[in-house]
């Protein structure tokens, strides 16, 4: 037995294949949404959450540019500035972005980016791990609404 652990220190037993498939398996399953991005800016990662709340399989979205494809077109500037920084280095956390389903609905989500690398340490695209943020940011707009209509009401009575 301590052979077999002494060997397995040496590296004579490689775990890697063990250790990806685990992490691609986690990032499958994951209860968030996890997308990527590589250096042009077209999707290489797109989780089952992802594809879920999209509306979109992975199949569909692969290769496909994800800002001018997935983003709403009013905020497609700002996002397409937060996956630079990203390639640059830069990560953002906890910013919302908007993304569009097949159905044409608007899905609110807030994303950490984060540079994705190589095992050289290069920077090679960005992996986006958000959190569906919809009925919150759809809760938030109602009451800002009847916010709004119960001042003009008031004012309107005064």
């Amino acid at each position: 037995m301590q052979e077999d652990h002494h060997s397995r220190n040496n590296c004579y037993f490689d775990d890697t294949p063990i250790m990806t498939h685990d992490l691609r398996r986690l990032v499958d399953t994951a209860n968030a949404p996890i997308f990527g991005i590589d250096f042009e800016g077209n999707v290489n990662e797109w989780n089952f959450k992802t594809a879920e709340i999209t509306g979109y399989s992975r199949e569909e979205a692969f290769h496909k540019p994800l800002v001018s494809t997935f983003i709403t077109p009013r905020l497609r500037a700002s996002v397409q500035e937060v996956f630079d920084r990203a390639l640059k280095g830069e990560e953002t956390s906890n910013y919302e972005l908007e993304f569009e389903t097949k159905g044409k609905e608007t899905r609110y989500l807030l994303v950490n980016a984060t540079s994705r690398r190589d095992a050289k340490n290069h920077i090679v695209g960005v992996v986006g791990v958000a959190q569906d943020v919809t009925e919150a940011t759809m809760h938030d707009r109602a009451v800002a609404a009847s916010a709004h209509d119960l001042r003009q009401l008031i004012n309107t009575a005064n």
